[in-house]
């Protein structure tokens, strides 16, 4: 069985066609049909709405369906404020989440130094060979990196308020960021067998993966591989990685304050109600008679145009859901993992995620 999802055809699994579609879109700007597709069902909506009255008063004469405008502005007026207030506080929300994820990737490229140049046999009384030295530093680093995909995937987790429709669903999918789907599997490739077993039993896997980094890296100051000072230092980051873990966090699991949100949606609706009314109040009077049915598109435009200053708060609120406008955090991991394997000089490197498709996409 085969769906239609943005126009293009997908299989049964909802993946294949999708896959280089819209997760985070990184071109100039959207052209003015993607826009229009976006909020194309309530145009269509507005439409519907906009003509009944019109139609109302045009063809059965119902002259007192006109409302003043003043009223209609007045409301007008504290929907804009809202807007203005939900836009900034969404935009908020979603700077912070890059910028959180700007001090990951800072934090993950001082840790891999330090460790590179901090793990030595400088007072060690069983000195290791250049090796055994590397391969310190690769489980380290390695560890480090099952943290980002842990915390990535904690992310992409599934919340009630985020957005579930079946078309978002499709594209978490194509992305490989399906909240449904866990990757734990992932962490195998960077972490021994028994801390696998270990993390399998706890909840909050990327926590657990840094209290191992601090377990492991007290049993190398007191082997005497680390100095007191540096493995203070140590510490400092593993304590700004759970810093920044922490605020990724309330990001994610405390929403935009839903009293905020529910009345300003209903606020937009009775405005986009009352609107046709006092456009009938000025296209309707006797001047502009003859453009009767011109109240219709404008009409429509203004709602339009609400209705998008809605939207797009809405979808800026969570800024770790997985959609197209989000912080592209799996890909920020992916270039973190391969910046700070260079770093050790690994060569056997996966590929960076880039932007890909049509439409210049970050997963």
């Amino acid at each position: 069985m085969k769906r239609v999802s943005f126009g293009v055809i997908v299989d049964e699994n909802g993946l294949t066609k999708l896959r280089n579609r819209f997760i985070m879109f990184t071109g100039k700007r959207y052209s003015l049909l993607k826009t229009l597709k976006w909020g194309r069902k309530y145009i269509f909506y507005f439409i519907v709405i906009n003509t009944i009255p019109v139609v109302i008063f045009q063809v059965l004469g119902c002259r007192w369906l006109m409302i003043p405008w003043q009223p209609i502005s007045l409301v007008g007026i504290a929907v804009s404020f809202y807007l203005g207030f939900k836009n900034n506080s969404s935009y908020e929300r979603l700077w912070e989440a890059r910028k959180i994820w700007g001090g990951i990737v800072n934090s993950s490229r001082t840790f891999t130094i330090m460790i590179r140049d901090f793990v030595t046999n400088e007072h060690a009384q069983d000195k290791l060979s250049k090796e055994g030295l590397r391969s310190i530093h690769l489980n380290i680093i390695h560890r480090h990196v099952a943290w980002l995909n842990a915390l990535t995937d904690q992310l992409r987790e599934k919340r009630e308020w985020e957005h579930h429709d079946e078309r978002n669903d499709i594209l978490r999918k194509a992305g490989g960021v399906h909240s449904d789907q866990r990757k734990d599997e992932l962490l195998k490739e960077y972490i021994s067998e028994e801390e696998f077993e270990y993390l399998s039993k706890k909840g909050n896997k990327a926590s657990h993966i840094i209290s191992i980094q601090s377990k492991k890296i007290l049993e190398l100051k007191e082997a005497g591989y680390i100095d007191d000072f540096r493995h203070m230092e140590l510490e400092k980051l593993l304590g700004e990685f759970y810093n920044l873990q922490g605020k990724s966090e309330r990001i994610k699991n405390f929403p935009f304050p839903r009293q905020y949100a529910t009345v300003n949606y209903f606020f937009v609706w009775i405005f986009i109600f009352l609107l046709p009314f006092g456009m009938l109040n000025i296209f309707g009077s006797n001047e502009y008679i003859h453009l009767i049915w011109f109240c219709i598109p404008f009409t429509t435009l203004v709602s339009w145009v609400f209705y998008t200053m809605e939207m797009i708060g809405e979808y800026s609120e969570n800024p770790f859901e997985g959609l197209y406008n989000d912080v592209p955090i799996r890909s920020m991991a992916r270039s973190i993992e391969i910046d700070i394997r260079q770093m050790l000089d690994e060569v056997d490197l996966p590929p960076n995620l880039g932007p890909v498709g049509d439409h210049k996409v970050l997963l």
